[in-house]
């Protein structure tokens, strides 16, 4: 009996790993390309188009785009696997796939005419984001004229749509609502203001509205998209029925999870041939210190895959069985998210000193890679303590005074 209970959501996650397997070997395929392209992609501070056309046509960018316009509808498990699997060869590439997915994903959670005009008749149409909301808003007949400015837009300079915060306030600026505007980015213009350490090639500038129409059905209103009630007419479509924050939190984890992986992969095929200098050791791989170094940075780099994928697989789980995740776990998942950013950069942090000095020539990707890393763990959503204060407050049935976006 519960074999035949289990049967349907035991296919579904059979076929979702079988589909997550081929779009990971399609990442992989294509690290000769990425990596050939990192150094370039950074001193554009956008991801090389030669990236960009090959992550398409590979079908990376539709992810979590819904099958109903030839996407692969991915779950949070496998957005997570992709984006690491890119990461593993360009950590700002993997920021843009991951970026672009979401927000795929947040498309799929709009009224059916606002998907359509997203991916109807442009399958490929990519959409960029950002929740930070502007107040400059005016209610009109049939929505919303939205004005302001947005940073750190990720992947907006290969985006073909973008899903922008507004904050609707009455005459008095008392709020009464939040969404996020779906707008094309016709109607938009992009400031050039990405000069950052980390993510260089991310190209996450600031977008620039002014004066835009917005109409009623692009917009979802934000604060009842975090307790699951979306707009979607297409509830028996598994992947958007996941919980909203856990999911726009942990997607921006799967980039640490690849690029630690590349840093000690790395740093193990190159220590045979490195002596440590001012010692007797001919090779690294002699010097008990460096075996307890990398093993460390090894169980770091397990540790935050195992509370990515423990997230991830209670996220899918939950979306099969049409249940929204109670608020315990979703703190949980804020604080696994934070667990993870913090375990690979410690674990990349441990492998630059291993490796030693030339970590930090230019040459050595070793030192894009912990760049890289340490400025994407710094991501607000991804900040530690705030997410374990967020999670101890859930344990101890504290209120929680500190976000909204759980």
């Amino acid at each position: 009996m519960t074999a035949t209970v289990n049967a349907p959501e035991t296919q579904y996650f059979q076929e979702e790993a079988a589909k997550r397997s081929t779009l990971v070997a399609r990442a992989k395929a294509l690290h000769p390309i990425l990596s050939k392209n990192a150094t370039q992609t950074e001193k554009d501070r956008r991801v090389v188009e030669e990236n960009i056309q090959a992550l398409a046509e590979a079908g990376l960018f539709k992810t979590m785009v819904p099958k109903r316009y030839g996407g692969y509808e991915g779950s949070i498990r496998t957005h997570i696997e992709v984006t690491a699997a890119v990461a593993e060869a360009c950590g700002s590439s993997a920021w843009v796939v991951a970026l672009t997915n979401v927000c795929a994903w947040f498309t799929g959670l709009f009224p059916e005419r606002a998907q359509d005009e997203v991916f109807k008749n442009t399958p490929d149409a990519r959409v960029a984001g950002v929740f930070s909301p502007s107040s400059d808003v005016k209610r009109v007949d049939g929505g919303l004229v939205v004005a302001g400015k947005w940073y750190w837009s990720s992947g907006c300079l290969h985006a073909d749509w973008a899903l922008l915060g507004v904050r609707e306030q009455d005459k008095d600026g008392v709020p009464l609502n939040q969404y996020l505007a779906l707008i094309p980015m016709s109607e938009l213009s992009i400031e050039d203001t990405w000069f950052v350490a980390g993510m260089k090639g991310t190209g996450s500038n600031c977008v620039v509205a002014q004066e835009v129409f917005v109409p009623e059905h692009r917009l979802l209103p934000m604060m009842k998209a975090v307790e699951g009630q979306y707009l979607t007419p297409f509830e028996d479509e598994v992947a958007y029925r996941a919980a909203f924050i856990p999911v726009a939190a942990l997607v921006l984890i799967g980039a640490q999870l690849g690029l630690a992986r590349a840093a000690l992969a790395y740093v193990l095929e190159k220590a045979p041939q490195r002596a440590i200098a001012y010692t007797s050791f001919k090779r690294q791989t002699d010097s008990v210190a460096f075996q307890i170094q990398v093993a460390k940075a090894a169980m770091k780099i397990e540790t935050a895959h195992l509370h990515a994928y423990r997230a991830a697989d209670d996220i899918d789980q939950a979306a099969f069985r049409g249940e929204y995740l109670d608020y315990k776990t979703r703190a949980r998942v804020r604080a696994d998210t934070g667990y993870v950013a913090q375990y690979a950069s410690d674990a990349i942090n441990l492998l630059m000193t291993a490796h030693g000095a030339g970590s930090f020539a230019e040459s050595s990707p070793m030192q894009r890679i912990w760049r890289d890393s340490n400025t994407a763990a710094r991501h607000a959503i991804v900040h530690q303590p705030v997410a374990e204060e967020i999670y101890g407050k859930a344990l101890l049935g504290a209120e929680n005074t500190v976000t909204p976006l759980v």
